[in-house]
């Protein structure tokens, strides 16, 4: 199979690319598990795309639930070096209104110990991530965003929230005193992986509604939410397909020099199975026996 140059994860509301020809569904098996379901190969605007539904077939995964190391993973056997995300998003601020769009440049972590490493199993490894989203592939993103006639917001942080309840009225309340801009469930985890695997990643977050904070807003339904996503799911592949067009293939961003000072171990003190399993990651700075 031809390398896949560019990932495609969608969200709530994103579950297939229309435009995608020549589909082709592969199944990956990981060390880390099962990926949230097959990869949908094909081509988009001339480029090969590999596109994954990031809550299964039927959204049938709870955001607590994605193996989102096994999703990356999967990304990086297929030869991705950038991934597009898209995700729905409440609004923590009155000028960040439902159908809009925002390319985040921060993240603010409420998860509870959800798997967000490749590394452990006598592994260290510690990529840097204060700015955690490919300012190259963001900046791409909101011009594609701006031709599609989206209204389209160049930055934001991320609150990630570990759901999959709502927040309540006090927590919504708190985060705007934080200065947070729009709040998410599923984002982080894969940002930091997609940096771990070297591949450069950024968010299309569909803004769906103003959390429960917002007087018209204090009961966030997920009737209030798909019924905003389905008006705004077709910019969001418009603005994709825009990008994908777009792509350099020679990176000169930190994305993808990211774990080349980031290992700590001693190749010695690695143990060959450990090896194996993280050789699509390592092994361009690690020797793997074969």
């Amino acid at each position: 199979m031809d390398k896949i140059h560019i990932g495609i994860i969608g969200g709530s509301g994103l579950y297939d690319m229309a435009d995608v020809t020549d589909r082709q569904d592969v199944t990956l098996t990981t060390p880390f598990g099962e990926p949230s379901g097959p990869y949908l190969v094909g081509t988009l605007r001339g480029q090969r795309v590999a596109f994954l539904a990031r809550h299964g077939a039927g959204h049938r995964i709870l955001p607590s639930d994605i193996n989102f190391r096994a999703n990356i993973f999967g990304m990086k056997l297929l030869g991705v070096e950038y991934i597009l995300s898209a995700s729905a998003v409440g609004s923590l601020k009155e000028e960040y209104k439902p159908l809009d769009i925002v390319i985040p440049d921060q993240f603010f972590d409420r998860t509870k110990g959800r798997p967000s490493t490749f590394f452990g199993r006598g592994v260290a490894a510690h990529v840097g991530f204060a700015h955690p989203f490919c300012r190259v592939l963001s900046g791409l993103v909101c011009q594609s965003g701006r031709r599609a006639g989206a209204t389209v917001h160049d930055r934001g942080t991320y609150l990630c929230m570990e759901g999959p309840q709502f927040s309540t009225l006090a927590e919504s309340r708190l985060y705007r005193t934080w200065g947070m801009d729009i709040i998410g469930m599923t984002n982080l985890q894969e940002a930091k992986l997609a940096r771990e695997a070297e591949i450069c990643y950024t968010t299309i977050a569909l803004v769906t509604d103003y959390d429960c904070w917002h007087p018209d807003h204090d009961s966030v339904t997920v009737d209030m939410v798909v019924s905003t996503l389905m008006q705004n799911a077709e910019t969001a592949q418009e603005i994709i397909a825009g990008v994908v067009s777009q792509l350099p293939y020679a990176r000169a961003c930190e994305c993808a020099s990211a774990l080349k000072y980031a290992l700590l171990t001693r190749p010695d003190a690695m143990s060959d199975q450990v090896k194996k399993d993280l050789a699509p990651l390592i092994g361009k700075y690690v020797e793997v026996s074969s």
